[in-house]
């Protein structure tokens, strides 16, 4: 099942989309992370439309070229929410399956938990529900310095650092955590310049971004959340902790000696969970 690019526009922003299925059929949304793009999600869409969906992966905010604002509060996550919703006012769905990973994942906690009336289900990849990861920051010390790259992202110059000597560091950053070396060129591909990944960094500098982790209600959407063993960035504590957070149906699958970047590892196995999800929750 072959995978188009189509853009969305969103008000003055264009979103390059990555989109396989019938569009009349239930819409699948996927939403990706730093230091990604809808790559990330290249072995799920043609799953997903083979399974008769049809499955938007957006280059979000930030990512495509078309949607590259240059101030830091216009990558406040109100604004991210609502491009996400927007993509899907695009393509006529008004209840429509998430996925998210990492950052993306974070937006799909958010979204499920303020417009629960817009998901048929959720899916999410690596990130623990916001509450989880606070109380992790809060009670597990490792997981402080797994997520110590927020607070160096602050720094004017990370993006221009994680790109010397032809992007050594970010290349270091997906290899270590098991991206093989023909997917870490597809990501930098987009990001392989300093105004792209500083815009992509964008995502981690507004401080009501990191508020909107704060008081996030439980979620009552059923939830389907895989975490892989070996991730650097989220510890067992967090990801455990996260069934406290779910009042509806709720899986959570360890996929093990899988790193962050869950999509690049074990695709294949990850398309199996998220179709048998997706069709399981599909009314």
């Amino acid at each position: 099942m072959s995978t188009e690019r189509v853009d969305v526009r969103v008000g003055d922003l264009c979103f390059e989309c990555d989109v396989a299925g019938e569009r009349s059929a239930s819409l699948v949304l996927l939403l990706h992370g730093f230091p990604q793009t809808s790559h990330t999600y290249r072995h799920d869409l043609p799953a997903l439309a083979r399974a008769g969906f049809h499955a938007v992966a957006p280059n979000q905010r930030g990512y495509s070229t078309g949607a590259r604002p240059n101030s830091v509060e216009s990558y406040r996550v109100e604004l991210l929410i609502a491009d996400a919703l927007a993509i899907a006012d695009h393509f006529g769905a008004a209840r429509f399956h998430l996925v998210g990973h990492d950052w993306g994942g974070q937006l799909a906690w958010l979204i499920a938990a303020r417009h629960p009336e817009r998901l048929r289900s959720l899916t999410v990849l690596s990130r623990p529900h916001p509450g989880a990861f606070r109380g992790a920051l809060k009670n597990d010390p490792a997981q402080s310095q797994r997520s110590r790259h927020h607070s160096l992202f602050q720094d004017p110059e990370s993006a221009r650092r994680l790109l010397a000597d032809d992007a050594a560091r970010l290349r270091k950053l997906l290899a270590r955590q098991g991206v093989g070396p023909e997917d870490i060129a597809a990501y930098l591909e987009r990001l392989n310049d300093e105004p792209a990944l500083d815009a992509a960094i964008n995502w981690y500098r507004p401080e009501s971004n990191r508020a909107s982790a704060k008081d996030v209600p439980n979620v009552s959407v059923p939830t389907l959340y895989i975490w892989g063993d070996q991730d650097a960035t989220v510890g067992r504590a967090a990801a455990e902790a996260t069934a406290a957070y779910v009042d509806g149906p709720y899986h959570f699958e360890v996929i093990a000696g899988a790193g962050h970047f869950i999509t690049d590892q074990a695709g294949q196995r990850v398309s199996e969970l998220l179709v048998a999800h997706v069709q399981q929750h599909d009314h």
